[in-house]
Formats: structure tokens, sequence, C-alpha cells
């Protein structure tokens, strides 16, 4: 994958007036390299890792990223990190700055991984990702996942993707 690229979705292909569905197929097993690439930081408060203010956070977020004009026509991305299990940081991708927001820029080489099922087996796609990435040997550096869809569209759509980013060394 070229730098600061990620593949193209249709956004507008959504039967739900939220999220879109996902085609995991150009995701799956692809590097991926940002240099400097603009995102936008949100934060969550969680309780045992269940976000408790996701919805608000991102509604706010994404309104401001519109208003903006920071949004991508076809290139979306959400980046989750969870430093404990009591807050969330929450990585959007921007084609520039968004003023009022905490705004940040990722330099990285990551490995994709796509996973299908409930949010609950994240703990094993995580050690999933962990051996991936030292069956290639290479050191993981940070964990990332993309959540997809939020859990009404994935109930909707009948397939809950998450991708795993590992960030390696």
């Amino acid at each position: 994958m070229e730098v600061n690229q990620l593949p193209r979705q249709d956004l507008t292909d959504t039967e739900t007036g939220c999220c879109p569905r996902f085609d995991p197929g150009p995701w799956d097993g692809q590097e991926f390299h940002f240099r400097d690439q603009p995102f936008v930081v949100g934060r969550t408060r969680s309780f045992l890792h269940i976000p408790l203010n996701m919805s608000r956070m991102m509604t706010r977020t994404m309104a401001a990223i519109r208003a903006a004009g920071a949004d991508s026509p076809d290139q979306f991305l959400v980046l989750t990190y969870e430093p404990s299990r009591w807050r969330g940081e929450h990585y959007f991708w921007v084609t520039r700055e968004v003023p009022g927001l905490e705004n940040a820029r990722l330099t990285g080489d990551f490995v994709a991984k796509v996973f299908e099922g409930p949010f609950k087996d994240a703990a094993n796609w995580a050690a999933e990702s962990e051996r991936v990435v030292k069956a290639q040997g290479r050191g993981l550096k940070r964990l990332y996942f993309y959540y997809t869809t939020c859990p009404a569209c994935a109930k909707r759509y009948g397939k809950n993707y998450a991708v795993a980013f590992a960030q390696v060394d």
C-alpha cells in the first residue's frame, strides 16, 4: 500500500444511515505506511474496555471533521487504542487539521489483520495479531483496532468486522 493511503471504500453503501458496509478483502494481510498522517483524537471513558460515551464522542467529532472539510469521500478509518480498561483513544483519519479538536500525526508501519465476530473476542484478536507479527520476525510497538461498524449496524448487516492494526518496528 502506498504511503498515507487506505483502501477505497464506498461510504454511501449504507442501508442503516450510519455505518457503510465493509469489504474485508482489501484490508486483510495488508501493510500500511503512515508518514506524518493527520488524525484527530477523541477520547472515551470505559468500564472494563466498554466505552461509555462512544456515541456522543463519535457524533461530536465527526460533525467537527465534516464542518472543517477534513473528511475524505472514500477513505475512512478510526483507530482505537485502549491504554487501560477505563479509557480509550480514537484516532480519526482526516485530510487536514481540525480547529477545536486535538490533532495528531501518526508515523509508522502497520500490519492489518481482519477478524469477524463479537467484540468480546478482542483479547483473542490481539493475541492472534501478536502471533502474526512475531511470525514475520517483527516486533509489536502498539496495537490499534478499527471497528468497522457500530453494534447496531453489525447486527443489521450480520457481520461484525474488526481490523487489527499492529504497529511494527
